[in-house]
């Protein structure tokens, strides 16, 4: 995996809209956050662009995220938020090489498209981390500050991150680099030239919010007939956050420790619950994806970061 420089204070920050448009109050805030945290936001003026869902029609989002991307006095792009729309950006991006000028890209949510085809067809390594609108925006209520922190800086190595609510579904130890995030774009990828594609031996990274059980059932059968369940060395599943349906006695946690018996009867694969990165009822964690991360899953639940996204 390629290794983009590490943030240092002063380091700019280029911000895009892949997705749906923000509201600018939440721009704002979170561009205040980023300055607290000794940050420089830049931005060019089409990120206040609308077209219905989106913040502007495709040609004109995946200029502004290859223009950020160019500017040699930019050391990481962030996306302001998710919605829909960031995997439009893919085919107008076909033949561009990143990896040219690495850079750190961060984001969640609909962003999994741009983070998986960085990963995967470029090999750059990235943060699955806040953006501004809901979490900068809400300062530290929205965000965990010392991942994020630690691992945009390159002082990530060995933080162990253990939050509240993580929980053992199947035990065991394993290692391997982190790969994954929303779990409904992952599937969605999938039959596409721009399809989820970890390597075997890898620690996968699922997470949702608002999916009913069903469907989350469905999508993880996807993904194990697709082949990428079985690569998983071990796998971290997210708060998956409104997926639960109390009327109907279904949980979201009822359906990832189905899978997770047969996963860990067939691979022996450690499977852990409620990771908070993602789509979360408290503060968003960050995890470095393409990197190599420990999952531990005994009555210390944790990921351990044993290699830096940043160079």
């Amino acid at each position: 995996m390629i290794k983009p420089p590490a943030l240092r204070p002063g380091s700019r920050i280029a911000l895009v809209s892949p997705a749906s448009p923000f509201a600018r109050d939440e721009f704002d805030k979170g561009c205040a956050e980023l300055r607290r945290l000794g940050f420089e936001p830049v931005w060019h003026d089409s990120v206040f662009d609308r077209m219905g869902f989106t913040s502007g029609p495709p040609e004109l989002r995946a200029a502004a995220f290859v223009r950020a991307w160019s500017d040699p006095s930019v050391a990481a792009v962030m996306a302001v938020r998710g919605g829909y729309g960031s995997v439009q950006l893919l085919p107008e991006l076909e033949g561009w090489q990143p990896s040219h000028a690495p850079k750190l890209f961060i984001g969640y949510s609909d962003n999994t498209s741009i983070l998986t085809w960085l990963t995967g067809r470029h090999g750059l390594t990235a943060l699955h981390g806040p953006m501004l609108d809901g979490r900068l925006a809400r300062g530290t209520e929205g965000y965990d500050e010392q991942s994020f922190l630690r691992l945009v800086t390159g002082e990530g190595v060995g933080l162990e991150l253990a939050p509240e609510g993580l929980a053992t579904v199947q035990p065991g130890e394993e290692s391997g680099p982190l790969f994954g995030g929303t779990l409904s774009l992952l599937c969605a990828s999938l039959g596409t030239p721009f399809a989820c594609d970890p390597p075997s031996g890898c620690v996968l990274f699922l997470e949702d919010v608002n999916e009913r059980p069903f469907r989350l059932h469905r999508m993880l059968t996807q993904l194990r007939l697709a082949g990428v369940l079985g690569r998983a060395k071990a796998v971290v599943f997210g708060e998956m956050r409104g997926c639960d349906e109390e009327k109907a006695g279904v949980t979201a946690r009822a359906i990832v420790e189905e899978f997770a018996a047969d996963l860990t009867a067939e691979t022996g694969a450690p499977v852990l619950f409620g990771f908070p990165s993602g789509h979360t009822t408290g503060p968003c964690w960050s995890l470095p994806v393409g990197s190599r991360v420990r999952v531990r899953a005994d009555h210390r639940p944790a990921v351990i970061v044993e290699e830096s996204p940043v160079a």
